[in-house]
């Protein structure tokens, strides 16, 4: 087990470039990171330099009490798994797990030891004496990290690990390596792991902590629940939840002891607790509202502002739709579980209805910086 900080950690490259910018960032021991962001936010440049494949250009990386910016791969206690499961595949599933431990010189018993501990641990003892050809995909991932548990590693690294399963599958393995990481922790061999990601889903699902990254620039690192609820920002905001957040251009107008947000031609008061963190504050801002939080039929605590939209089209999940509406000229989505539908669920294409904005989950972020105001001091 090791903690692992980064502290002022860059990556330039020779042409100028820079990926990484003075990344500050402690990974406690034991605990489950993930790395979340879109394609370009250096999330696996990052996980590269820390497993030192790509080198670092500025500042300091430890691992335990070490310094390991010179450090060789094998050198500093890590175990990585790939995208590409990277099986041998003339060598049977014990054997892709062992290979790794022989090279190091690791005595027969221990290796077998190991690899059985492993196998059980994932629920492959049956796949032990079948080649990697006669797995499916999610039994070969398993044995890509098996191979990483049996070298006892310091930290764990995933980079996309489960990107080439289908949905159904990613979603169990999902659970399963979860479950894994509490095994381990608690069976007294906890291993610091970072897991990156593009999935948001994931990211939410897996993460004891996320760091939120873009264009390698950390933008917010937190637990799921604290992202979801106080974004930092409004790339965070629209980046965390699905469907995203509604964001749109406003304005925040005075309005005696409650200011007001004008959105679209539509007046907006904000609850006391959200005009008092303003304070005073007035001008262009990005209203957000997540789309769970707009209802088709008026809350029963009160609580909600009306506003009148045109219906652009319903999508049924089911339990819940999604409707999307325009609000003037910014369209708009709403979550709401089909049972709370009242007469939208007749309303067509074109057809105008009456929304209602949970004003109490509303966030405002500052239209130049994106920064969250309601989260000032």
């Amino acid at each position: 087990m090791a903690r692992l900080s980064l502290d002022k950690v860059e990556k330039v490259y020779p042409n100028g470039f820079k990926a990484v910018h003075a990344v500050d960032l402690e990974v406690r021991d034991g605990e489950f990171m993930v790395f979340v962001g879109p394609s370009g936010c250096a999330k696996s440049t990052l996980l590269r330099m820390i497993a030192g494949l790509e080198s670092i250009s500025g500042g300091e990386l430890r691992i335990g009490e070490r310094v390991v910016n010179e450090l060789a791969p094998k050198q500093r206690g890590i175990a990585m798994v790939f995208q590409n499961y990277a099986l041998y595949p003339h060598m049977k599933v014990f054997d892709n797990l062992a290979f790794g431990l022989r090279l190091a010189g690791v005595a027969k018993a221990e290796v077998a030891s190991r690899v059985q501990h492993a196998a059980k641990l994932l629920e492959m003892e049956h796949l032990l004496d079948r080649y990697p050809k006669q797995l499916s995909g999610g039994q070969a991932q398993r044995v890509a990290v098996g191979r990483a548990i049996v070298k006892k590693p310091d930290v764990f690294l995933f980079d996309e690990p489960l990107s080439n399963l289908d949905a159904k599958l990613r979603a169990a393995m999902r659970v399963r390596l979860t479950e894994l990481h509490r095994t381990l922790r608690e069976s007294g061999q906890p291993a610091t792991t970072i897991y990156v990601t593009h999935d948001q889903v994931e990211a939410m699902t897996m993460g004891e902590r996320i760091c939120v990254l873009k264009e390698g620039v950390i933008q917010q690192l937190d637990t799921p629940i604290a992202l979801y609820e106080r974004p930092a920002n409004a790339f965070v905001a629209s980046f965390i939840g699905s469907p995203e957040m509604n964001i749109l251009d406003a304005q925040v107008r005075p309005g005696g002891d409650m200011a007001v947000v004008a959105v679209a031609g539509a007046l907006l008061p904000l609850p006391a607790t959200k005009s008092t963190r303003l304070h005073g504050y007035t001008g262009p801002v990005s209203f957000g509202l997540r789309p769970e939080h707009i209802g088709a039929v008026p809350r029963a605590q009160g609580d909600s502002i009306e506003v009148e939209g045109t219906v652009r089209f319903m999508e049924h999940m089911g339990s819940e739709v999604f409707v999307h509406f325009d609000l003037g000229e910014l369209q708009l989505s709403a979550r709401v579980p089909s049972d709370q539908l009242g007469s939208l669920q007749h309303k067509t294409r074109g057809a105008r209805h009456g929304f209602h904005f949970q004003m109490g989950c509303c966030h405002l972020f500052d239209a130049a910086s994106g920064v969250n105001l309601l989260l000032r001091d």
